[in-house]
């Protein structure tokens, strides 16, 4: 009974708004106190450690207490670990750890939610079968100071295929969905009966196939280094032509420390990675201004802030910001689809450098496209995104809102 009661408060009818007013935060106390003997005694509910639920009315990141870090894991696997919530019901997991929010953002950052709806999808899947496609919508924006839920579904469970859908929810409603295709290894068949190409490694300017980073590698700055991802100064190919659509990135990128886990855990790790400066590629290869202040007013600012300004500017492949005084400034820009084909998903390995190259075939209404070609080291095309977004420029002031500000 106390179960029962436990998932009506967490899961409320949809066409209901959820209002913490109309149960007291006493009565639910009680309630999720009774219900940890009952959890914790559950053996589908994998956890390491023993757990307390948290009250949906204390606000706090995560449905269970935090764990600290596993020392034994690259610190992408704690960032991405979900918790199985059997008592709840079938296939329902919930974020172990706080999610990212990015300084400025509207909400989380979306390859986490990917990452870990496609960890949670993985987990209803026989282990000889990994991802190889993953069609995503962005609803809403994702709170970093509430529990996340993923819902998965089993659509179909086939010889060679199987199909699942994960929904992602907060306090009731749904802020992303994902459907997800798994593949059994080796189910294609001999190589010799099967039809084979694939995109090379891009050349850089000697001809020769671009050759990533030393494993040494310390160059980051200091402001980009606390990620549980490493990477290298994005390069704008083309970059002085006026045609937007000719114009390209590249960035080598690459999970920090080893991943001790199995395949899965790099296809998380490539998944999450897979959303960073993505939909940006439409501002990079426009040359439009993101901060929140002019770049002619840079030098009113203290020393250590032009400092940083500078720096991200010219890391992201913008050049100087002396440069851009009479560039358009983004207005508006998130995230409303994303894809993930994976091409080569048994050859992933995201602690090693990896190659992302990206392109713009059109943007315009609002809206932009960003195609995404991720490389292995070897040269190996290990996956191809898509991206759509939401692209507005800040309306500029008119002249007479600015006579009637005088």
């Amino acid at each position: 009974m106390l179960v029962k009661l436990l998932r009506a408060s967490l899961f409320p009818n949809p066409s209901t708004q959820i209002c913490s007013c109309r149960v007291k935060r006493n009565c639910r106390l009680l309630l999720l106190n009774s219900c940890v003997s009952v959890i914790n005694a559950r053996t589908r509910l994998r956890v390491s450690a023993p757990t307390t639920l948290i009250t949906m009315a204390d606000q706090r990141p995560t449905l269970l207490r935090q764990p600290p870090p596993d020392p034994t894991k690259a610190p992408i696997e704690n960032v991405l670990e979900v918790t199985e919530l059997a008592v709840l019901g079938p296939n329902i997991f919930t974020n172990t750890r706080k999610p990212w929010h990015p300084p400025g953002a509207r909400g989380i950052y979306g390859g986490s939610v990917i990452a870990m709806s496609l960890a949670a999808g993985q987990r209803t899947v026989p282990e000889d079968f990994a991802v190889h496609s993953c069609h995503c919508y962005f609803l809403l924006a994702g709170s970093s100071e509430l529990p996340i839920l993923f819902h998965v579904e089993k659509v179909r469970d086939g010889r060679s295929f199987a199909t699942r859908t994960v929904q992602a929810r907060q306090k009731g409603r749904c802020i992303f969905t994902t459907t997800i295709s798994f593949v059994r290894q080796n189910s294609s068949g001999h190589p010799d009966s099967q039809v084979s190409h694939a995109s090379p490694m891009p050349l850089g300017d000697d001809g020769k196939p671009l050759v990533p980073p030393p494993d040494d590698f310390a160059d980051e700055p200091e402001l980009l280094n606390q990620g549980p991802f490493q990477g290298h100064r994005i390069e704008v190919i083309n970059k002085d032509t006026p045609h937007a659509h000719s114009k390209k990135t590249r960035q080598w990128v690459r999970a920090r420390g080893k991943i001790a886990g199995g395949q899965q855990e790099h296809l998380n790790a490539l998944a999450y990675v897979s959303d960073s400066y993505f939909i940006g590629t439409i501002g990079r290869i426009h040359r439009l201004w993101r901060f929140p202040f002019r770049p002619e007013d840079i030098p009113k600012l203290p020393e250590d802030v032009q400092k940083r300004v500078r720096m991200l500017n010219d890391w992201e492949g913008m050049g100087d910001p002396d440069e851009m005084a009479d560039r358009p400034e983004i207005g508006m820009m998130v995230s409303l689809d994303h894809t993930i084909y994976f091409h080569e998903p048994w050859k992933v390995r995201a602690d090693e450098w990896m190659l992302n190259e990206m392109e713009s075939p059109w943007s315009g209404d609002g809206r932009g496209v960003v195609i995404q070609k991720i490389f292995s080291k070897d040269g190996t095309l290990l996956a191809t995104c898509m991206q759509e977004g939401v692209v507005r420029l800040k309306d500029l002031p008119s002249v007479e809102s600015k006579e009637s500000k005088l």
